[in-house]
């Protein structure tokens, strides 16, 4: 049997057979969210989809989809996975934005192939997991009526799934199920990008940006060590003022995420206009993750320099270093001033990181440690057009 005839093929719910759902997951959080739902997506499946069928899920996590330039691509690695693993159905988890005419593509499917994705940021930073679990239920219910109607003689089904279809998106989302069977969801423009650009932030985790810095946290651990129990810094903090101490946060805050763009080469630039509006939406993403990781930093410093602070200085050596009584205020302002002057040594520990190191950390690289395993080498195609589908569309995702 051909490859096409076997992807064709739709799933044979009789005498209570199986259907596997295969999950083809990038790393880190697209996996995580996976592994969650594999217990629940049967009864959530069985309840919304079907209960005349057993559902079966499996999950791998593959790092190629992180580097797939498009939707395309991701679709077509996925029917490879497919026909290897013997699912009647797969979904594509990924942290890749998709946009089409200058709307955010939340998912995409070809029900030729039984193959569909979901672009994890266009769901917004809230509620991933439930956004997810929804989906896969609109694009599995949509995937098995557009299969089983593709023979043009049962048009009262393939109305009532368009129907479902619709009704499963709301009002910020449009749906398009076409007579090839290629399905997609996508977002109102003004809401959906802004949506999309929060679930890249989100998928970015920035929270977690300094964590896999090393050489950056040492070098703020060392300059904060050093800072607070300098004397000198003591009067420092007690002359300078609010107005001063906000100046030199921005400048400290600014200093680092600058640095961290320019020296590690996270800009995006792109010479067409289509990559131009991408390009955009990348370095928004970047520049607001950046941005945030570093203030969560900046203030987890602040809590932990006033702690120590409090611990490590006695109140009579402060009050004789300033030359007036202290109270609380007195260590918060220190601890202001150390972590501003942390924060710029941030700067010169994250110069020693590997650009590697800094990808990871802003925004989840992967390098592609695994492209031996690619179940596809060597595979030259299957006599499908262009866009990996078959069904003449242009599949621009």
């Amino acid at each position: 049997m051909g490859a096409q005839t076997e992807e064709s093929a739709p799933p044979r719910p009789d005498e209570r057979g199986t259907i596997t759902l295969g999950m083809l997951a990038d790393p880190d959080l697209p996996a995580a969210i996976a592994r969650n739902l594999v217990d629940e997506l049967p009864d959530v499946l069985a309840r919304h989809v079907s209960n005349d069928v057993d559902w079966r899920i499996d999950t791998v996590t593959e790092t190629r989809l992180d580097h797939a330039a498009s939707g395309v691509e991701i679709i077509d690695l996925a029917r490879k996975w497919k026909l290897k693993e013997g699912w009647d159905l797969v979904i594509c988890l990924t942290d890749l934005p998709l946009r089409i005419d200058g709307r955010p593509v939340v998912a995409d499917a070809s029900a030729s192939h039984g193959v569909a994705l979901i672009s994890i940021p266009a769901l917004g930073p809230a509620g991933v997991q439930r956004r997810v679990r929804k989906t896969i239920v609109r694009l599995v219910d949509g995937l098995m009526g557009e299969r089983l109607g593709r023979d043009r003689t049962d048009s009262r089904r393939r109305r009532r799934v368009g129907r479902r279809l619709v009704e499963l998106a709301g009002p910020l989302e449009h749906v398009s199920a076409s007579e090839t069977g290629r399905i997609r969801y996508s977002a109102a423009v003004i809401h959906g990008n802004l949506r999309l650009l929060a679930g890249m932030v989100r998928t970015n985790r920035p929270w977690r940006l300094m964590t896999h810095m090393s050489k950056a946290l040492a070098f703020v651990a060392g300059t904060a060590a050093v800072t607070v129990a300098n004397s000198s810094m003591w009067q420092v903090s007690d002359a300078l003022g609010w107005p001063r101490q906000i100046l030199l946060m921005v400048v400290a805050i600014t200093v680092l995420v600058t640095w961290l763009i320019v020296a590690h080469d996270l800009w995006e630039r792109a010479s067409d206009a289509r990559g131009r509006e991408q390009a955009v939406l990348f370095n928004a993403a970047t520049v607001i993750t950046l941005l945030l990781g570093v203030l969560w930093l900046y203030f987890l410093l602040m809590a932990a320099c006033f702690i120590g602070a409090v611990v490590v200085i006695d109140d009579s050596v402060l009050e004789e270093n300033v030359g007036h009584p202290v109270d609380l205020a007195s260590y918060g302002v220190l601890a202001w001033l150390v972590s501003s002057l942390a924060t710029l040594g941030a700067a010169l520990g994250s110069g020693l990181e590997s650009d590697e190191t800094v990808r990871v950390a802003a925004y989840g690289y992967h390098p592609d440690e695994d492209a031996d395993d690619d179940p596809g080498a060597g595979d030259d195609g299957d006599g499908d057009d262009e866009d990996g589908n078959g069904d003449g569309e242009d599949g621009d995702s």
